[in-house]
């Protein structure tokens, strides 16, 4: 069976998480995400891990040493993945992907569901420090920041998409279809 590298793409708290943590725990896959290099070089500053710090670095890198650097060290870390199925949590820009769009074995899966959903999702997880604080209007914000700006047109591109406003298991089901699609 041929490696299936998935790209997940979508809005703040639309499910990318739990859509990598099913294909995790049903299909053995691994997963590489853009913030767990960004967050390693936080927690090795002792600088909170906050949304604002995570850009502040990732746009400093990105500026530094290029804006397909992260691109590069994720294409890299899925390819050298002993896995059948690898997920990549995160992609926001065209340029996370450039190194990875070639590649026949990589599918980019929009994920999206709607704001209200989104917003309580966010809170409730607490992922980054403040988001149990956020309102509604700073939520929706947070969507225009640089991290986030380019997110809506990176989704158009997607070959696959899946709507997450209903149950996890129709999520899951949605999930499951995509996979048999494209393991072969």
């Amino acid at each position: 069976m041929a490696k299936v590298i998935f790209g997940l793409v979508g809005p703040l708290a639309s499910g990318k998480g739990t859509v990598k943590k099913y294909l995790e725990q049903k299909y053995h896959a691994k997963d590489c995400r853009f913030s767990t290099i960004l967050r390693d070089v936080l927690d090795r500053l002792d600088v909170p891990t906050s949304r604002e710090n995570l850009q502040k670095v990732s746009t400093v890198l990105r500026r530094t040493f290029g804006e397909d650097l992260l691109s590069k060290a994720i294409a890299k870390e899925a390819a050298d993945l002993d896995a059948d199925i690898v997920v990549i949590d995160g992609v926001r820009r065209e340029t996370d992907i450039s190194h990875l769009l070639s590649k026949e074995n990589f599918i980019l899966i929009a994920v999206d569901a709607d704001p209200k959903i989104r917003f309580q999702r966010l809170v409730l997880r607490n992922e980054n420090a403040g988001d149990d604080k956020k309102t509604f209007e700073q939520f929706l914000h947070d969507h225009e920041s640089e991290a986030d700006r380019q997110i809506p047109t990176v989704m158009k591109s997607a070959k696959e998409s899946v709507n997450n406003d209903g149950t996890l298991e129709d999520l899951y089901k949605q999930m499951d279809a995509i996979v048999q699609k494209y393991m072969k």
